[in-house]
């Protein structure tokens, strides 16, 4: 139980608590109509010297920003950090275990070591308050998080605080599931809009159809002469009835996108699942490198268009070895990548984990493949535009249907609008699959996102 005096209980001014609650690095994101929120639910008492204001095992409702006064603060053995004891003083936070996940019980002991003045703030009340700003509280959290992990030491997996709270259209309560989700999408496309970054890029694009436009069909520049131009592209893309038989209104067009997006799917889903453990392998494992690592360099070179004559002769179907040719590629994108993931993780994580107790399955798990997850994802944006690019190769060798079947086709046939459009198709499809990635990425890997931003980045 907490030993707090409540008879010497203070009250300090409305105005000096936000003060304090300003100059506390977690809260300072926040707007001072917030602060005054929080300010307002906010208790203040007075600590002996000596007193234990909570120890391990309480139950964690509450957390404390210090006034005044030194404490120590000294995790349990449950905490598993690497500095166990620290002393925190004005502005800093303790009783952060009232903000984690699945965490319903102290993880240290605080004493006072001098008479000190504290804030106490309900946690759920806290919550509560972020929530009528959910991008705020996103914010807000993550630097939680990031001072749990700076501060304290402790595993990230430890550090997990609670999913940021928002409004709903309905005026319910949201998760962070929301948030992260579509909410955060949108906050991050408004944000985008209002940046320079969409008008930089619409003035990209104007120049290079702009400068296609004047070259093939104002100035007429030679090297032109026999390519379409914009408008002889544009007209045909988008006619009804096309005079070489492919636009956005006939199903041949999109049954060409569909077969070449499945067989991106099936092969970078191939690459991605060999990929990615060999590559961790790769960079874990010395023994397995030495083996290994010498063969993948001696094939890694080897031009995809090689392999198209043993492809046939390995596959005796139509898709094998289109597929096949797609996945070679992309499988040695994202096995080096996640090769180099793994060995930028500095030794001295994988050494504290293991001076802690944890046997090497909980640092392959816990330490290296977190560690290795940004290179990882890197991987796969490489992997997918490799496995586009080798794909579209693939098809124009031994396809019948698809995007680079569509290209070799029309120049077969001397159809050099369709191959123009099978380009710019090609290039859009290939857009869009990156950005999922991104997505993805971002998705899996919030902590980077947030550590990034906090970091100024």
């Amino acid at each position: 139980m907490s030993s707090v005096d409540e008879t010497l209980a203070f009250d300090p001014s409305r105005e000096q608590r936000i003060k304090l609650l300003k100059g506390a690095m977690p809260f300072e994101p926040l707007s001072d109509e917030l602060l005054g929120k929080i300010a307002d639910i906010a208790t203040t008492e007075r600590v002996a010297k000596g007193a234990v204001i909570y120890q391990v095992g309480d139950p964690a409702k509450d957390l404390f920003v210090i006034a005044n006064g030194q404490v120590e603060h000294a995790l349990g053995p449950g905490a598993e950090a690497t500095v166990l004891v620290k002393v925190v003083g004005r502005g800093d936070v303790i009783g952060w275990a009232a903000l984690l996940k699945d965490r319903s019980r102290r993880l240290a002991k605080t004493t006072a070591l001098v008479d000190c003045q504290l804030l106490r703030i309900s946690g759920d009340q806290l919550m509560d308050v972020l929530s009528e700003d959910p991008e705020v509280a996103q914010d807000v959290l993550s630097r939680w998080a990031k001072m749990i992990i700076e501060d304290f030491t402790v595993p990230r997996w430890l550090a997990q605080v609670k999913d940021a709270p928002g409004r709903g259209e309905d005026g319910g309560p949201q998760t962070t599931s929301h948030l992260s989700g579509a909410a955060l999408f949108w906050y991050r496309f408004s944000k985008w809009l209002t940046s320079p970054r969409p008008y930089l890029m619409l003035i990209g694009f104007a120049a290079f159809f702009g400068s296609w436009f004047v070259l093939s069909e104002v100035i007429h520049f030679w090297r032109f002469d026999n390519l379409p131009g914009p408008r002889e592209v544009l007209i045909e893309w988008f006619n009804p009835d096309p005079i070489y038989g492919l636009s956005i209104y006939t199903p041949e067009y999109y049954d060409h996108i569909w077969w070449s997006i499945r067989r991106i799917l099936i092969a970078f889903a191939i690459a991605t699942g060999l990929g990615v453990p060999v590559g961790l392998f790769l960079g874990w494992s010395k023994k397995f490198r030495e083996y290994v690592f010498p063969i993948f360099e001696t094939l890694r070179p080897i031009p995809v268009l090689a392999w198209v004559p043993l492809a046939i002769i390995m596959f005796l179907s139509v898709e094998g070895p289109v597929i096949f040719l797609a996945t070679l590629a992309s499988f040695y994108a994202t096995a080096l990548n996640t090769m180099l993931g793994v060995e930028s993780i500095e030794e001295s994580y994988p050494r504290a984990a293991a001076c802690l107790g944890a046997s090497k399955w909980q640092i392959f798990r816990h330490v290296v493949i977190p560690g290795a997850l940004p290179y990882v994802f890197t991987g796969l944006q490489i992997s997918v535009g490799v496995a586009w690019f080798s794909l579209v190769a693939a098809e124009m060798v031994s396809g019948q249907y698809g995007l680079g079947y569509v290209i070799n086709n029309s120049y077969t046939n001397v159809r050099y609008p369709t191959i123009v459009i099978g380009m710019i198709t090609l290039g859009v499809v290939g857009y869009i699959s990156s950005a999922l990635i991104r997505m993805l990425g971002d998705y899996m890997m919030q902590w980077r996102v947030r550590e990034l931003a906090l970091g100024g980045q």
